[in-house]
């Protein structure tokens, strides 16, 4: 690792600073971002090239609601200017509520679900027939595996042995207003996606240890693509509005701001 588990726990606390900063400009899906902020921390911190290198792995967001989760990572990093908060999700910037390619850092556009794992086995197949050694990495989120998209791609993509694509599932058990397996149940994850195809690995979504133990060893078996479920917890790092339905995009002014930037430095150990 290039960095400790202590700077990424640091560094993704403080993205969860500039997250809620968000929320206070105009709103934003706070509990989503929380839930995978510390898989995008661990992959742009260690995996993901942001210099504009032509040769570089690739990060697609398809949960693209939980974009703070990114803005904010860059922001730490320096690619995103940290004054430019105050144009969140506003007409004076193009910090869209969605991803933007526009800006530095981001791959593709995205915010319908459904389309990352498709968008991604594209890449990963054009880097296969180039020859290319990149990874191509895809975040979505659980609710959205309800899209038949997702599992016809995944489908494609191991007819074509894909084992450079990596799906990361943000498995925090909801979607929208609802609990997954109240609307329509996904478990057994682990066993659906085997039987697609794939190799499975569960983790602690929250872990940098088992992060790092699990995405270092990519790929996790030649000719089959791979899948990591990270089980995590919408709204995590702010107890308040963990795992609540109701606090999943939150418009608040400054009052209840300050109130969870307070709850949330007071349980930051947790992280």
């Amino acid at each position: 690792m290039k960095n400790s588990i202590e700077i990424l726990k640091k560094k993704s606390f403080e993205s969860r600073k500039l997250i809620l900063k968000m929320g206070e400009h105009g709103g934003c899906f706070v509990g989503s971002a929380f839930s995978c902020i510390d898989i995008i921390t661990y992959l742009y911190n260690e995996i993901i090239d942001n210099n504009g290198n032509n040769k570089k792995d690739y990060l697609f967001l398809s949960k693209g609601h939980a974009v703070p989760a990114i803005y904010a990572t860059l922001m730490n990093l320096g690619v995103i200017e940290e004054k430019r908060i105050a144009n969140y999700n506003t007409t004076r910037d193009n910090l869209y509520l969605h991803p933007n390619s526009n800006i530095k850092g981001i791959s593709f556009h995205s915010g319908s679900l459904g389309h990352g794992i498709a968008i991604a086995t594209g890449v990963a197949l054009d880097l296969k027939i180039k020859g290319e050694k990149n990874n191509v990495f895809v975040i979505v989120g659980d609710g959205e595996l309800d899209e038949g998209s997702n599992w016809e791609a995944i489908l494609s993509a191991s007819a074509q042995k894909l084992d450079n694509l990596i799906i990361i599932i943000d498995r925090n058990k909801f979607q929208a207003n609802f609990r997954t397996e109240d609307l329509i149940p996904l478990e057994n994850l682990n066993d659906k996606f085997k039987a697609f195809g794939a190799e499975v690995k569960e983790i602690d979504g929250h872990d940098f240890k088992q992060i790092d133990n699990c995405l270092k060893n990519i790929p996790f078996k030649t000719n089959k693509i791979n899948v990591v479920i990270a089980n995590t917890v919408r709204g995590k790092g702010i107890p308040s509005i963990e795992n609540d339905w109701e606090q999943w995009y939150m418009e608040y002014d400054k009052t209840k701001y300050e109130s969870l930037l307070e709850e949330l430095e007071q349980n930051c150990g947790e992280v």
